[in-house]
């Protein structure tokens, strides 16, 4: 609790939140983090294997192959989320699986498996694009922002 929502509670609030405090376990901050590094790092090598045979067996080059790698990500994350498979292994490997590409299509899948009874329109589209929104901004914002420092960094253009 917030040392300011602290100060509004009554006495007998506060004695409770600390005693929560107190019995709460400790998370294992360490544990979690090598979780973490190497459930993103198999989803790298996994992609990576996945651009690779784009390259080798479908004569893409390395750029070309980069977004049906990418789809394909999405699709496997897509189908473990729907079979279930996908949310036991993100409670195992924490923010590992929520950081890539296939973390993304899991938020997104699992909200238009959930809304589902709700119609296509406003249960499945609705409530999917309800957590896309602020993701696609944030990203939008994000990249001008960069290009903008990138542009002020690296001058008006001219010679490279």
């Amino acid at each position: 609790m917030s040392n300011e929502k602290m100060k509004k509670a009554t006495p007998v609030q506060q004695e409770y939140q600390q005693l929560a405090n107190q019995l709460e376990p400790k998370r294992p901050l360490f544990q979690n983090c090598c979780r973490a590094f190497l459930a993103g790092g198999m989803i790298c090598l996994i992609g990576q294997a996945i651009q690779e045979m784009f390259v080798h067996w479908a004569g893409f080059d390395e750029k070309k192959a980069s977004n049906p790698t990418a789809a394909v990500l999405i699709l496997i994350s897509i189908i473990l989320t729907s079979l279930g498979v996908y949310d036991k292994f993100a409670q195992w490997a924490g923010a590992g699986s929520a950081v890539p590409v296939t973390g993304f299509a899991n938020s997104m899948a699992s909200a238009a498996i959930e809304h589902r009874s709700e119609g296509m329109v406003l249960g499945v589209g609705g409530k999917m694009f309800k957590l896309a929104g602020p993701v696609i901004v944030f990203g939008t914002v994000a990249a001008f922002v960069v290009g903008i420092i990138t542009f002020v960094l690296k001058g008006t253009g001219g010679g490279h």
